[in-house]
């Protein structure tokens, strides 16, 4: 999907005066910086999460411009230099970015995305690139840990009418099919980027006719190849599933007819789906499905699934959509580095009294480092833009958070994660279709160990420095203190 629209002005305020106060002071308006993106915390406290939301970054780079209409309204709202609105009539993006392709799996404090552009620009997009970012690594990341859960079974995506408006539910139902979903409700997300929209029946069409058999036959008469009932209108088990299962044997199996289904929204679905099973079965209807749905999330859906509950597929609606148990991802942009006058390259970091909020400084490379036995991800490697990492030879790793916990690894394989995406503010990224993405998503997951993996005390993975720049964070965390 190529978006037209325009959200230059989709910024936080401050993005504005800090780019006009740039403009006026000449030591700092061409300043090449280095920027990075990246989160603190893992979302419901999980081993990893998704990345997701360049193919949006992306678009809105592209569009990157004022309109005549922006520039009157910041004349008007006053405090900013003649000069600088006129500069805003070519304002565009000129610099270099790199970013971890969507459907990897990533970790804290490592960089997702990297800026390297002059001041005014790498600072004036962090409002979006956050925006983007955060939205949708966070809904990846929960269907991510849904699809899991569901070992094996099918799950849609059911949640836009209780999203945060409407680009919530059209980009979080894209984020959910990239961490694995294989469906949506939102007619318009298939429409846009080719995630096939599902759905049946509400409640209401049963409610619209006489009888309820009467709602299932009539459905069945117009959709025989796709029809799934919703039988919690009144009593599943003793009207519900009897009068699907009439409606189907009427219907759909003098067609010739076999598959077919049922959905729950309500009630016990372990004890109501073992039974529906049986009657179904006894029925000879042994390959109609059983769907559930009602407020679900990974907990639910693991613990159904551990009570042996008959379900073949799941529809997961608000706790996907807003990922309720934790809604907030916590991405950050930070500053790690500007350019002297000679091209040289100047680390920075930002120090807090929250030993979480010290920030990695310098620009860098990320590394992940894979076991060539078992091709399962060992740990990540955050190495100075100069430094590579040489597989022929052991690298000794540390934790940066307890150094003397140390390990030497041997006979791997380093892959970097950052990939270019703009050079002087030319796209050179060719995104993959959302369906390449989803696939590259399982894979990468695959490629962790269960341990990761877990959702209750996961396993630490480790993102770790090289010797180079932890002797560099160390060095500006003494001259700043």
């Amino acid at each position: 999907m190529n978006c037209q629209t325009n959200y230059t002005m989709l910024c936080d305020f401050y993005e504005l005066t800090m780019a006009n106060g740039y403009f006026q002071t000449p030591e700092v308006r061409d300043r090449i910086t280095y920027f990075d993106l990246f989160f603190r915390d893992v979302p419901d406290q999980g081993g990893f999460a998704i990345a997701a939301g360049l193919e949006q970054a992306i678009e809105y780079i592209r569009n990157l411009s004022f309109t005549e209409e922006d520039i009157e309204f910041l004349r008007q709202k006053g405090g900013f230099d003649e000069a600088f609105l006129d500069y805003l009539r070519t304002f565009r993006f000129t610099g270099d970015l790199w970013a971890v392709p969507e459907g990897t799996p990533i970790f804290p404090r490592e960089p997702i995305l990297t800026v390297r552009a002059p001041a005014i620009e790498a600072q004036f997009i962090e409002t979006y690139l956050l925006l983007i970012f955060n939205h949708q690594c966070l809904i990846a990341t929960k269907a991510n840990r849904i699809v899991r859960a569901a070992k094996g079974r099918p799950v849609a995506e059911f949640g836009s009418r209780r999203a945060h408006g409407a680009s919530a539910a059209l980009l979080g139902a894209r984020a959910a099919y990239i961490g694995g979903c294989g469906a949506t409700a939102c007619t318009q997300c298939e429409r846009d980027y080719g995630v096939p929209a599902t759905g049946t029946m509400a409640h209401s069409w049963v409610m619209m006719f006489p009888s309820e058999y009467e709602a299932f036959k009539r459905y069945c008469e117009l959709y025989p190849h796709n029809a799934t009932l919703l039988v919690d209108t009144y009593n599943v088990l003793k009207s519900g599933v009897p009068n699907a299962i009439r409606a189907f044997q009427e219907v759909l199996l003098p067609q010739g007819i076999t598959k077919c289904g049922i959905r729950l929204d309500s009630g016990d679905l372990t004890y109501l789906s073992k039974k529906a099973r049986k009657m179904l079965d006894e029925a000879g209807l042994t390959e109609c499905s059983i769907v559930a749905s009602n407020s679900l999330d990974e907990y639910l859906i693991r613990d159904l699934l551990h009570q042996g509950a008959a379900l073949d597929s799941f529809g997961v609606g608000e706790r996907l959509i807003t990922s309720k148990s934790s809604p907030v991802f916590g991405g950050v942009y930070k500053l790690v580095a500007v350019e002297d006058d000679d091209g040289q390259i100047i680390p920075k970091i930002k120090v807090s009294e929250n030993p979480e909020k010290v920030i990695n400084p310098h620009f860098k490379r990320v590394y992940r480092l894979f076991d060539n036995e078992t091709d399962k991800a060992i740990a990540d490697v955050l190495t100075v833009y100069d430094e590579t990492i040489d597989e022929s030879e052991p690298i000794r790793l540390f934790d940066p958070e307890a150094t003397w916990k140390r390990k030497t690894v041997r006979n791997f394989t380093a892959r970097e994660l950052l990939v270019p995406v703009f050079r002087q503010g030319e796209l050179v990224y060719h995104s993959p279709s959302l369906t390449e993405i989803q696939a590259y998503c399982k894979g990468q997951v695959e490629l962790l160990w269960d341990e990761v993996k877990r959702f209750d005390n996961p396993h630490t993975y480790y993102v770790d420095l090289s010797d180079k720049l932890w002797n560099i964070k160390e060095d500006l965390l003494h001259v700043n203190l």
